[in-house]
């Protein structure tokens, strides 16, 4: 479907883009690209066979591709220089016209929704396509190229998601997260809005009840995940017995309350959440799986932008925690912002919750020896972010061992 094309994946390393690298390489593009580190998606890619290159210059860039080019990568780009570029979302929308498609968006849980889809189509004999934002490892990646339908997520942070026209489309939930790109979330509302309107069919997860199914991966939100996933099949034909029947199977996606290991009596978990309704509904999770010992968190901040609009809210969510370090900003696509850090957050917190263990660690490494010097057997840790936070988990295991 792709024969012929060249293309050239400047951010090539993340969820969103090796997805799409991989997808485009098995419909028949050639297919290469670069990013400033290694990552678990890269070693996927070179394993698949794909050139991956570490560090960004405009030689490595192959006559005639066609540049493809992540939100996380500055317009003085070297590699940028000269060519012509598409976004990310531009060559999404092309594949989802390609074939009959299911595109999960939202605020919260469409990485875990869209895996729960492919999930139940791949157990049901559909072969399904994928292009999903986190690793689902019963499905072995995150990317696939089927002769099924085609399921993959949709973003609004860059408005690319009003690109897509797929034949079901599904919005699991409406929040503002995106400060840098809207001023409100009626803003947001009115782009799901117009672009649920353009779809054949639709599910709209606000207007379904949680599943009442027993599920594999734990938590309310997991099961209003579950709600949208069995609509969004059933508008593909999949009759809803067989949904309810494969989806207790499902055991989630990485970072989404993945334990990572255990040392002395400590349970480490990591965890993607980096909005406060998120941090809110894994913490929750977190409380029923604890069986009376403590929940202890290591949480780093996403964005400037969000940092500064959230901050006492994201202090709210972390006061169900029963001690907390904070880390500095991972910045991602933005520039530091004057005055904003993550002791933000640790000042709101201590005055929501005087007397909590509460700590301003700005390294990832700091973070780790404060809750190492206090958890204690039978409490569980967090890690909680959607930066580099994850690395926190083994520390904190080597810490303990």
């Amino acid at each position: 479907m792709l024969e012929g094309r060249r293309f050239w994946f400047v951010g090539i390393g993340g969820a969103g883009m090796s997805a799409l690298a991989l997808v485009a390489r098995e419909w028949g593009a050639e297919v290469g690209g670069s990013d400033r580190a290694r990552s678990s998606y890269v070693d996927r890619l070179e394993e698949a066979g794909v050139p991956v290159a570490i560090g960004h210059d405009a030689s490595q860039v192959p006559d005639g591709a066609e540049l493809i080019v992540s939100s996380a990568i500055a317009p003085d780009n070297p590699e940028l220089v000269g060519h012509d570029t598409r976004k990310r979302g531009e060559l999404l929308a092309e594949l989802v016209a390609l074939r009959p498609s299911i595109v999960v968006a939202g605020a919260h849980g469409k990485t875990t929704t869209a895996g729960m889809i492919a999930f139940s189509l791949d157990r049901l004999g559909l072969d399904p396509a994928f292009l999903i934002g986190g690793e689902i490892p019963q499905l072995d990646g995150n990317a696939r190229a089927g002769d099924g339908w085609l399921v993959a997520e949709g973003d609004e942070s860059d408005r690319s998601l009003e690109l897509l026209r797929p034949r079901i489309a599904v919005v699991t939930n409406v929040e503002l997260d995106h400060h840098a790109t809207f001023a409100s979330e009626r803003e947001v509302r009115e782009l799901f809005d117009r672009w649920l309107a353009e779809a054949p069919a639709q599910v709209r997860g606000e207007d379904l009840e949680p599943a009442s199914i027993e599920l594999g991966v734990p938590g309310e939100h997991n099961r209003r995940n579950a709600a949208v996933a069995i609509a969004a099949l059933e508008l593909a034909d999949v009759p809803r017995a067989d949904a309810e029947r494969i989806l207790p199977e499902f055991r989630g996606v990485g970072r989404r309350f993945e334990q990572r290991g255990e040392a002395a009596g400590v349970r480490v978990f990591d965890d993607y959440g980096h909005h406060p309704s998120e941090i809110a509904a894994t913490l929750a999770a977190a409380r029923l799986d604890v069986d009376g010992g403590r929940v202890l968190v290591v949480f780093q901040p996403h964005l400037y932008s969000r940092t500064r609009h959230l901050a006492a809210e994201l202090a709210g969510a972390l006061a169900a925690a029963d001690a907390v370090a904070v880390t500095d900003v991972y910045a991602a696509r933005e520039d530091p912002a004057p005055g904003v850090s993550g002791k933000l957050i640790v000042d709101a917190l201590v005055a929501e919750r005087p007397g909590m263990p509460v700590a301003w660690t700005p390294t990832v490494e700091e973070a780790v020896r404060f809750l190492a010097r206090r958890v204690r057997p039978g409490d569980l840790v967090l890690t909680i972010g959607a930066g580099d936070v994850e690395r926190a988990g083994q520390l904190i295991l080597e810490e303990l061992a």
